[in-house]
């Protein structure tokens, strides 16, 4: 009973372990050139060794994942509402052709399934306004706008 009581008075920390920065960069913690530090000694001291290691396994994850080696043993990365728009406007680029295929090496430009994601993320604005936090409605909005210019420059290009 006296250990509850412990950790009831101890309360919780909240600790930031996204990926990207709003603007969907990665964070200099988790780019491949960065050192990779261990944790400051009192989040050491109160999550014990496996915190000690968690830094270095995110780090290691997320540099695995940016190779985008399919089948990859390893910890995947933490989805965050951020990543999961990155993901889809990197779909869409490698649609409207911007981006090779990871597969083919080739760029293979489809306009209507480059249309169909965007008005998804288009959606997706809609139906989360009013619950997302500042960087995450700038960070699609940001997103919609040059993923709308660039389909509206390919049409034009199609059509001449």
């Amino acid at each position: 009973m006296g250990r509850e009581e412990e950790e009831k008075s101890r309360g919780f920390k909240v600790e930031d372990r996204r990926r990207f920065s709003s603007a969907g960069e990665v964070k200099s913690e988790f780019r491949d050139d960065a050192p990779t530090a261990g944790p400051s000694a009192p989040q050491a001291a109160s999550h014990g060794a496996e915190a000690a290691e968690a830094p270095r396994r995110d780090a290691a994850g997320s540099a695995a994942s940016a190779k985008a080696v399919p089948n990859a043993s390893g910890p995947e990365p933490e989805m965050t509402f951020g990543a999961f728009l990155v993901g889809l406007s990197t779909q869409a680029l490698m649609l409207l052709g911007d981006l090779a295929d990871p597969e083919t090496g080739q760029a293979a430009p489809d306009l209507p399934a480059a249309q169909q994601l965007i008005d998804i993320l288009g959606m997706l604005q809609r139906k989360t306004q009013g619950n997302l936090d500042r960087e995450e409605a700038q960070l699609i909005e940001t997103i919609l706008f040059e993923l709308r210019m660039k389909y509206v420059e390919r049409t034009r290009l199609v059509s001449r």
